[in-house]
């Protein structure tokens, strides 16, 4: 008996052969094609995913994990002949703790699921990257997503208390609990975080909840420079620290026009949250909207409920709304995704905006600014080598800002298959080479025979 029919003997129906059936496990959210699977696996339980590691040890298989099949750097497609392990099924919520301030989880839930659940009790999970319709616990915690609360909450890492995992080779272990503290010998927990499915599966998640804010105020500011944006954001961070810190440019506002609408000379807006209790929030509003006011055009504000979600899902929106501005049908958007630190904002920014007209793309700059995370959606015909260098001249250019001003090429969105050369580039320029060794020399002890997500972060 084979590999196939070994796994199919385990599982049964939860195993996908039919070629029509794998075509979707092909591709994720980036503009990135893997190999067709050889199968689909869904394991329901952490025992399931022993088997189907203990099989793909023997027969020495390639595995790929995938939860909602968000990711932008093509991190969860097949490199080569493989599977896919698709964690869907392995949904549930296990267990919640108000006085632990813990939640207990599969990786297969859908991070708006969790929300919708711990909405319920007045608490939240404060990561909430733009993909959280779709994106799942166990995804977001193999690339350290961010999202747009990152300014005040930081990312997945912050509230990630311990994980079970189970080994290529099927054994399972646990790292960390549901403590806050613990001195236990080296971070296995955190060195998990941000791995993209090299290392281990991710099988159960014990996560940090919070109470909800008391009330929340929504502020848009428009300005005609991006300097101006970056500097009434670096003033805003030295008295307060919002709730939500996100910017938009022209090309963005452009997109959502039924949330947004702009004064004229507008060519960047910034959407500002502040948090309080209700005797407070006055105050508090007033303060933050008379700085944003020193550089700005114009200012609004808002605490009507509806008002501040459509602006609020209008920014969520808007890798899917930005679509909408492509010239044609064969434009794919290719996303930079790069991190400073804030107070190196005005400069960085300025520098972006000028690298994009040298190179001649054509790209939405947004992100969560707050944190320094900056976004470019760049519009891209795939089959027009001439148009694709200059976009992959543009992608370099935007890591090296991010490196030369003491950032990283990748904020949130994690290395995959598309920043592997970016990583080697910022290695280098921070002499640090080594590091990749390291890497490379933990992937061997996790995973001897190189089998899950070859190809993913360094060959």
């Amino acid at each position: 008996m084979g590999f196939i029919e070994e796994i199919k003997s385990a599982l049964g129906n939860y195993v996908i052969t039919e070629k029509k059936d794998l075509i979707p496990y092909m591709n994720d959210a980036s503009y990135f094609t893997g190999e067709m699977p050889e199968a689909v696996v869904l394991p329901g339980s952490a025992e399931d995913v022993q088997t189907i590691m203990r099989l793909a040890y023997k027969y020495e298989k390639p595995v790929v994990v995938k939860g909602g099949g968000s990711s932008l750097t093509g991190s969860s497609i097949l490199k080569e002949s493989g599977i896919v392990m698709s964690m869907l099924r392995m949904n549930r919520i296990l267990d919640i703790n108000l006085n632990d301030k813990c939640v207990t989880v599969e990786p297969g839930l859908r991070l708006n699921d969790l929300q919708l659940y711990l909405d319920k009790y007045g608490h939240f999970y404060p990561p909430d990257p733009a993909s959280s319709m779709a994106a799942t616990v166990g995804g977001s915690i193999s690339t350290n997503a961010g999202g747009l609360r990152g300014v005040a909450y930081g990312v997945t890492k912050d509230w990630i208390l311990g994980l079970d995992v189970v080994l290529a080779d099927g054994t399972m272990v646990k790292f960390g609990n549901k403590t806050l503290k613990r001195t236990l010998g080296y971070d296995l927990t955190s060195l998990m975080i941000g791995s993209e499915g090299t290392l281990g599966v991710i099988t159960k998640a014990y996560l940090k909840i919070w109470p909800k804010p008391q009330k929340v105020a929504r502020l848009v500011a428009f300005y005609q420079d991006i300097e101006s944006a970056g500097r009434a954001v670096n003033e805003l961070k030295v008295s307060t620290i919002p709730e939500m810190a996100e910017f938009l440019d022209k090309i963005s506002l452009d997109s959502v026009p039924e949330a947004i609408t702009y004064p004229p000379g507008t060519k960047y807006a910034l959407i500002i949250d502040v948090s309080g209790p209700p005797e407070l929030l006055g105050k508090k509003k007033t303060e933050t909207e008379e700085l944003l006011k020193r550089y700005a055009i114009s200012t609004k504000s808002t605490t009507d409920p509806a008002e501040m979600e459509k602006i609020y899902r209008a920014r969520k929106g808007l890798y899917a709304s930005i679509l909408k501005l492509r010239k044609s049908e064969k434009e794919y958007i290719v996303i930079g995704d790069i991190v400073v630190p804030v107070s190196e904002l005005p400069t960085s920014l300025k520098e972006i905006e000028k690298k994009r007209d040298e190179d001649g793309v054509r790209a939405a700059i947004f992100g969560h600014i707050g944190d320094g995370n900056i976004h470019a959606n760049i519009f891209a015909d795939l089959g027009d080598n001439s148009a694709m260098d200059k976009v992959n001249r543009f992608m370099m250019d935007l890591a090296m800002v991010a490196v030369k001003h003491g950032g990283s090429v990748s904020a949130e969105h994690g290395i995959g298959i598309e920043k592997k050369q970016l990583l080697i580039e910022e290695m280098k320029y921070n002499n640090n080479l080594r590091t990749l060794d390291i890497m490379k020399a933990i992937k061997q002890v996790f995973d001897p025979k190189n089998i899950l997500n070859r190809g993913n972060i360094f060959e």
